[in-house]
């Protein structure tokens, strides 16, 4: 799947389900980072943490495999990946 088919596509991670162990950070350093917390949040296109509950970030298309791959491997299920335009989630614990 394209990203383009996808509609494009979003990411967000349930801190609640984190579990810390920073493999979507290793997978996607450009879109995941460890807080001094030690859980996972998004960043946005600027590097910037996204530290608010459900903040989301664009998947940038040359990172798809990457981002998709740190949802597929997550121990913790917390990462999820959907359509902007219908919010239907495609990588993550409530992909169909």
């Amino acid at each position: 799947m394209r990203n383009e088919e996808l509609g494009g596509l979003e990411v967000w991670i349930d801190q609640d389900l984190c579990t810390g162990d920073g493999i979507c950070a290793q997978y996607a350093p450009e879109v995941f980072e460890l807080d001094i917390d030690g859980l996972a949040y998004v960043k946005s296109a600027d590097d910037e943490l996204l530290q608010a509950k459900g903040a989301v970030t664009p998947v940038p298309l040359a990172l798809l495999t990457e981002v998709r791959d740190s949802a597929k491997e997550c121990p913790g299920d917390c990462i999820h990946v959907r359509r902007v335009t219908d919010r239907v989630e495609v990588y993550g614990p409530d992909a169909e």
